[in-house]
């Protein structure tokens, strides 16, 4: 057990770090939602840049998958059932985040060496429009997988009770700014406030977790391997 809660927290940290590098040093940086002619052609005149960004979101990927194997083994003997419905939700989004990436793929191999046209802006424009859609739907389920894990969290006698409640808000957030994002036709002229109910709970919650689980798996005293769980 301490050795998945080890596996566990440097997945998560992995995954901070892909991630935010990935979409938000990278991808955000190339974005201009109102310009598709100036996207496209950050993407053409950035295509390396682009093209580690992507690697980023697959590292993340790997991680998150990792994370359906090490989330169950620490917390199956919680509640292997329940575990079990944990692990599906998270492999639900693992699944739609890896399909969403094909999208990006498909960008990346349209702008290499390529010219600027209405054609290509128009192409380049629906692919970004169904990866977000799709890791808006993964999203979905992840915030679904959140509420599962932040309940084995609060019925285990081990594991902090309040990184439930907090893993509890980071899915309402997350929840909340997906089904805005799907179903508001203006969501972008709020977007910084959805941004802002997913972000915090999101870092506050998820972090922490990882925090604990680092302690957990790092620290050299028996921890994890005394611990009951119900």
């Amino acid at each position: 057990m301490k050795q998945i809660a080890k596996i566990s927290g440097m997945a998560y940290l992995m995954i901070f770090i892909s991630g935010f590098y990935a979409n938000f040093a990278v991808l955000e940086s190339l974005l201009d939602i109102n310009n598709p002619s100036i996207t496209t052609t950050n993407f053409i005149n950035n295509h390396s840049q682009f093209g580690n960004g992507l690697l980023g979101f697959v590292i993340m990927l790997f991680f998150d998958a990792l994370l359906v194997w090490s989330l169950f083994g620490l917390t199956k003997s919680i509640s292997k059932n329940i575990s079990y419905l944990a692990s599906f939700f998270r492999l639900l989004h693992a699944l739609f985040f890896g399909i969403a990436l094909f999208k990006l793929w498909n960008i990346y191999q349209l702008t290499f060496n390529a010219s600027n046209s209405v054609a290509l802006q128009n192409r380049v424009l629906k692919l970004l429009l169904d990866f977000d859609t799709l890791w808006t739907v993964g999203l979905l389920f992840f915030g679904i997988h959140l509420i599962v894990v932040g309940y084995l969290v609060i019925k285990s006698h081990y594991i902090p009770k309040a990184l439930g409640l907090l893993l509890f808000l980071a899915a309402v957030g997350y929840i909340i700014d997906g089904m805005a994002k799907l179903f508001m036709p203006n969501y972008f002229d709020y977007k910084e406030i959805f941004e802002v109910i997913v972000i915090m709970p999101s870092i506050i919650g998820e972090f922490s977790f990882t925090v604990w689980l680092l302690i957990k798996g790092f620290k050299k005293q028996k921890g994890l391997q005394n611990a009951k769980f119900v």
